[in-house]
């Protein structure tokens, strides 16, 4: 990985923090600083999935997990947004913190289930603002 001083991770669960920071466990000699988002999703007039409290709660708990993973490596600082749109938020978040790029693992699943979903992955590499790193699974590189 290019030496990137400050990047920002997407973390959507509990499992996805635990898979993004054994990902990005090899290359931290070169960060500096991480900072974690998790983005709670707005529906935007409609009814939200869960109730904003449970939300919050779980926003909590992913983000904990990256501070406990990579704070003895790196200073981690951790963001809640809410947004109604997940991708630009990951990039006004990484503006408005000073990071170099963010750094993101793919989650699997079928092509059809990450068209259904929108594919974030996908929109993340699509015109990036700023450098964009898939970090490679870490099962798949031993």
């Amino acid at each position: 990985m290019a030496p990137f001083p400050h990047i920002l991770i997407p973390i959507a669960s509990n499992n996805d923090a635990y898979a993004t920071c054994d990902a990005l466990h090899p290359y931290l000699d070169d960060i500096e600083r991480v900072t974690a988002i998790h983005v709670i999703e707005k529906a935007g007039g409609a009814p939200d999935k869960a109730p904003l409290a449970k939300r919050r709660e779980d926003a909590s708990e992913f983000l904990a997990i990256v501070e406990s993973s990579l704070s003895n490596s790196v200073a981690v600082e951790t963001r809640t947004v809410f947004a109604t749109d997940i991708v630009p938020a990951f990039f006004s978040t990484a503006t408005d913190v000073g990071a170099d790029a963010i750094a993101f693992r793919a989650r699997g699943g079928s092509r059809i289930k990450r068209i259904l979903a929108g594919d974030i992955a996908t929109k993340l590499v699509t015109n990036p603002s700023l450098p964009v790193i898939s970090l490679p699974d870490p099962d798949q590189t031993a």
